[in-house]
């Protein structure tokens, strides 16, 4: 059985399963709930930190962009979520055609990527720009499925998030959905390096507007939070966010006790979080490169 399909049969379990199989905010669900929230949808892979500078040799730690792309395509996504630092160390465009080509490039026609901060080591991340033929500023929406997903340039310090932030503003105002996710490089949750306050605005929009998922990278680790708002509570009609910084380049030992929230997380294995998007709900699944999962789930939209 395919991942995409194996994929499908957990959530379909899930969501026929008894009354009190834990939800995306950790308390049970209902039957008819999980029903609601699974039903079928496409499945999109999301990752970011990725590929390592080219002629690097890889290592049991180091450089397994190749096993992560394999990973993902065994999904057969209707798109990537690459969540930036796709290209290290510069993310310049010889970098791009000579490394992550040669792993996730076969994946390139159905990737929706954003910048990361190594993208921006090459000036105006020119590199970036030109190898997935992407406009500056480097934010946009687009639609998967029912699901309308905003893919968000959070390096503040290079463009103006005071009019991205309103941009994310008027479109979730004009283009409503019952389902919705946002992608940015910078996590605002996180319990490697911690918060990112810049984006926290943007969290605000996602929050008042009813967003449902947000997907960040940039911390080499992967982490579930719980359902938060944007000033670090855990609420019943927040958004659930994660943390996949899993995509090859390396791994983050994680250090201390978990931020407030965290409901899963792991330093330790490579990998991919797989998402269905349901008309409703979603289901997720983060699975190594050696085939374990080790986290799964579903959760209903807002």
């Amino acid at each position: 059985m395919g991942l995409r399909r194996s994929l499908a049969a957990l959530i379909t379990a899930l969501s026929l399963g008894a009354a009190g199989q834990p939800s995306a905010t950790g308390m049970p669900e209902t039957p008819t709930a999980s029903r609601q929230s699974r039903a079928a949808g496409p499945t999109v892979v999301a990752v970011g930190d990725i590929a390592c500078a080219p002629g690097k040799r890889t290592t049991r730690t180091s450089c397994r962009e190749r096993d992560t792309a394999r990973l993902a395509a065994r999904f057969a996504p209707r798109r990537v979520l690459a969540l930036g630092d796709l290209q290290y160390p510069a993310g310049s465009l010889r970098q791009f055609r000579h490394s992550y080509r040669r792993s996730w490039g076969a994946l390139k026609s159905v990737t929706r990527p954003i910048p990361g901060n190594h993208e921006y080591l090459t000036p105006r991340a020119a590199g970036y720009y030109e190898y997935f033929r992407r406009q500056r500023p480097g934010y946009y929406a687009f639609n998967v499925g029912g699901w309308r997903v905003y893919a968000l340039n959070s390096n503040c310090s290079e463009i103006d998030c005071a009019r991205e932030e309103r941009w994310l503003r008027r479109d979730m105002v004009a283009a409503p959905r019952r389902c919705t996710a946002v992608m940015m490089h910078h996590p605002l949750y996180s319990s490697g390096n911690g918060e990112t306050p810049r984006v926290r605005r943007f969290w605000r929009v996602a929050y008042r507007h009813g967003a449902d998922i947000v997907l960040a990278g940039h911390d080499h680790h992967y982490e579930r939070f719980r359902r938060m708002n944007a000033v670090g509570g855990v609420v019943r009609d927040g958004i659930q966010s994660f943390v996949v910084g899993t995509g090859g380049r390396s791994l983050f030992r994680l250090r201390g006790s978990r931020v407030p929230g965290s409901a899963c997380r792991d330093d330790r294995a490579f990998g991919g979080l797989a998402l269905t998007l349901g008309r409703t709900g979603w289901g997720w699944s983060f699975r190594t490169t050696k085939g374990r999962v080790l986290d799964s789930g579903v959760g209903t939209c807002r």
